[in-house]
């Protein structure tokens, strides 16, 4: 006999031998039921695995979000696999991993597809689900497994297991009704019959291990879900995330674009350089207002800082090297906390001159795998509204609630009050030792417990140099997004020579936090241009106003309207095009100017303005005096309402 205790505390007595099955008919048939998985201490696992005496066990149903998430791995590794081998015999099965939402395969065909060849894939994949056939799973050893693969000619799977450092159980899942197997980590469902609703969405190309060295593969996305209900729900706000695409929405606003001879940086235009713009004037205050002091620093450093700093060591594949004709080699920053580090350094710093806050909106290069480029959410070129804290540790709690106080009241002034904080500790490749990492770890526990936030666990997802917060936000139709971060730092400064005097008169090294709070500028631009789909806040909008003249009678009058506006400060344009004003009602529409005001021969002589809003029908008529003074209070920042 075993022992197992479940979650409540509650042992269950079982035969030697027993697996997730047998525990979870000994609980209830309605659990038998729907179990489809378990975690053992933690550590997800399928039913049919051995329980052993003293195990800490769960069940997984297929109604939980664990559930969800092993129905689609199924669904991808099992069933689309399955699918795309049934209609092309010929194809290479590479890996099919799930991702947010959904799933996706990397397969290698004799002959391109298209999209127009996925509603044959689900047909073939709805037609192996009625079958609810079974998933067994075996353990492999490494020779094993390289032989069975190579003998289906997939060559890919066999290259998997060749470079694992793994020797043996490797996990080959096999359907029973038609014996197709896969290289899995696992778990699956025990059978086909779990599977609820799925679509396939859309393919792309990508690389064999992201190395544009490598074979082009064809990449098949799908989503899955629980019910159609909850199908129907994510394909809608597919759509409307479509809609407010911020790329889509650049091009309609002009106000940015990319282009292949400079992959990942962004080419801002006028409109778009002016929010941009709105933005950083917007952080400067707040982070002058909260005592920090800004600074620019060289964005091209001599690798030998680079190495000291450990990031040529821990983050060297993502950074942009040169060598200058005498032979030197520099690195084009991917982050400016070295630099930072420079200017703490010029003259001697007291316990006195604690905390000592540098900001800067420094320009950062990382190289990212041409397949992750997207817009402004991934790009290799960008500005960080980086800052850090030096301090002491005995200071740490304070400080990092400070920015945590201060980063909230910037996302309340955008609209974002569901916001999500995640602690990511240490990760594998990092620098510093175990002792140190504990000690930053507990240090930053303790502020974000003193802040009273709630947080979840992201193991292993903190920065090489120290843990760190991140906050994601939710946007307008509930999409996520990772932007400011907060991390402690006791690595840096003594790798780089950084001290201060304390009260003793005895040298120390500085805590470094560091802090960022839009994230990445660019990145924040695309969250805001999805978020409001394009109809940016009055005050941040490139262009405020546009006056639209009826005819050229009215001409003379628009320009002083325009110059009226222009003089108060709001950000206003002309049209005195022979155009209909209907025609350019709708154009103005489509770039998302907030506000039109139509002026002709009646307006010219009441000196009046016609004032059509973004989405509105309604005309309301105002006093040249009147809109002057209401627009100029529409454009206030939230910083200078709250003033």
């Amino acid at each position: 006999m075993i022992s197992v205790t479940l979650p409540d505390g509650s042992i269950k007595e079982l035969d030697s031998g027993s697996n997730g099955f047998d525990l979870a008919e000994s609980i209830g048939p309605g659990l038998a039921k729907s179990a489809i998985a378990m975690t053992v201490h933690q550590e997800q696992r399928d039913l049919c695995d051995p329980l052993a005496d003293g195990d800490l066990v769960s069940i997984i149903t297929v109604d939980s979000e664990d559930g969800l998430e092993i129905m689609r791995h199924t669904l991808t590794a099992q069933v689309l696999a399955s699918a795309v081998k049934n209609l092309y015999p010929s194809s290479k099965l590479a890996i099919g991993p799930t991702i947010e939402n959904g799933f996706y395969y990397d397969v290698l065909f004799e002959e391109a597809i298209s999209s127009d060849d996925l509603e044959s894939i689900e047909n073939e994949m709805r037609r192996i689900i009625k079958t609810e056939s079974k998933i067994e799973k075996s353990y492999n050893g490494k020779q094993e497994a390289v032989a069975k693969f190579l003998d289906l000619s997939e060559s890919y799977k066999a290259e998997i297991i060749q470079e694992s450092d793994q020797e043996d159980n490797f996990q080959i899942y096999e359907q029973k009704d038609s014996g197709f197997i896969d290289l899995c980590r696992g778990p699956h469902l025990p059978s086909l019959s779990h599977i609820g609703e799925f679509k396939l969405t859309n393919i792309s190309g990508a690389y064999w291990k992201g190395d544009s060295k490598n074979q082009m593969l064809t990449r098949i996305y799908g989503t899955a879900w629980k019910n159609k209900k909850d199908l129907k729900a994510h394909l809608t706000r597919l759509e409307e995330a479509e809609k407010r695409d911020h790329r889509r929405l650049g091009r309609e606003m002009n106000l940015f674009h990319l282009q292949e001879e400079g992959p990942g940086a962004v080419f801002w235009h006028p409109k778009g350089w002016t929010m941009f713009q709105k933005l950083i004037d917007y952080m400067r205050q707040k982070q002058n207002a909260a005592g920090y002091q800004e600074v620019n620093t060289p964005e091209i450093l001599d690798r030998t800082l680079w190495d000291k700093s450990g990031h040529l060591e821990k983050f060297g594949e993502n950074m942009y090297l040169t060598q200058t004709p005498d032979d030197r080699v520099f690195a084009i920053k991917p982050m400016n906390c070295p630099g930072h580090v420079q200017v703490f350094k010029q003259g001697i710093k007291s316990y006195r001159d604690l905390p000592l806050y540098l900001a800067e909106f420094g320009k950062v290069h990382r190289y990212e795998p041409s397949g992750a480029l997207h817009g402004l959410m991934r790009v290799r070129a960008f500005t960080q509204d980086d800052a850090h804290i030096f301090c002491t540790e005995e200071q740490i709690t304070e400080e990092c609630v400070k920015v945590t106080k201060l980063v909230l009241d910037i996302y309340k002034d955008f609209g974002f009050e569901d916001v999500v904080v995640k602690f990511s500790d240490r990760p594998e490749k990092r620098v510093g030792t175990d002792e140190i990492w504990d000690r930053s770890e507990a240090a930053l526990k303790i502020a974000v417990e003193a802040a009273g936030l709630d947080y979840k666990l992201n193991p292993g997802e903190g920065a090489f140099y120290g843990p760190k917060l991140e906050f994601v936000l939710r946007d307008a139709i509930g999409r996520d997004w990772q932007c400011g971060t907060i991390q402690v730092d006791l690595n840096l400064p003594e790798r780089l020579g950084a001290t201060f005097v304390d009260s003793d008169g005895e040298r120390r090294e500085p805590v470094m936090i560091h802090r960022a709070l839009f994230g990445s500028v660019e990145r924040f631009c695309g969250i805001l241009i999805e978020h409001f789909a394009g109809r940016l806040p009055f005050w941040l909008s490139p262009t405020q106003i546009m006056i639209a003249s009826i005819t050229d009678e009215a001409n003379e009058y628009a320009q002083l309207v325009k110059d009226r506006l222009l003089s108060s400060g709001v950000r206003a344009e002309l049209d005195l095009r022979n155009e209909k004003i209907s025609y350019k009602v709708r154009e103005h529409s489509v770039t998302k100017i907030p506000v039109i005001l139509v002026v002709g021969k009646r307006e010219a002589e009441e000196s009046t303005v016609a004032v059509r809003r973004l989405g509105g029908k309604a005309q309301d008529m105002m006093s040249l005096d009147q809109a002057v003074q209401q627009f100029v209070k529409e454009g206030y920042s939230p910083l200078e309402l709250q003033s």
